[in-house]
């Protein structure tokens, strides 16, 4: 059949889940990972993300956008099975937006050839997150519970770490779009 064809072999990695189990993935997803196919099916999503407060927030981000537009894509580090992290575009549409999590496709391209990924605390990736949303470090500081000169001292240690001057410069080389 040219549909099962076409989902085994896209070029990019494909998810069909339900309720964030994984019910079908193509190869190329499983490859991406660093797993067998017959390995994810049937699991939680969770498996796939560093810790439950990941797991949780990434749901929190996307939620609202699938309700309201059935659509939401973002860039994204993911970790492999060995680790080892890789960034991916991520891609989802929602079969019904009353209930977006109850089916949806999900598509997850590598942009590691495009991509280098420099190794980050859990810590920085969180503070990138924030600085992504545009939250001052006041907001950085409440939302993560920390001082907000702690979050200023992870800043500047990101600055230093991606050899940039701001924080536009910083969102810039994480995202590849550098000028």
């Amino acid at each position: 059949m040219l549909a099962e064809l076409a989902f085994e072999h896209a070029p990019v990695g494909l998810v069909l889940t339900e309720d964030r189990i994984i019910k079908r993935c193509n190869r190329l997803f499983a490859t991406m990972f660093g797993y067998q196919q017959n390995e994810l099916e049937g699991q939680s999503f969770r498996m796939l993300y560093a810790s439950n407060t990941d797991f949780e927030t990434i749901r929190e981000i996307g939620f609202a956008a699938l309700k309201t537009k059935r659509l939401y894509s973002d860039e994204r580090l993911m970790p492999r099975r060995d680790g080892t992290l890789f960034w991916c575009r991520f891609r989802a549409y929602a079969f019904d937006p009353e209930n977006p999590l109850k089916r949806t496709i999900l598509s997850y391209a590598d942009l590691s050839e495009t991509r280098p990924v420099i190794s980050l605390t859990r810590r920085e990736r969180d503070i990138i997150k924030c600085l992504a949303r545009g939250l001052t470090a006041k907001e950085t500081a409440r939302d993560l519970s920390i001082s907000p000169r702690t979050v200023e001292d992870y800043r500047a240690r990101l600055l230093r770490k991606f050899e940039v001057k701001n924080v536009s410069g910083l969102l810039a080389r994480i995202s590849g779009f550098e000028a």
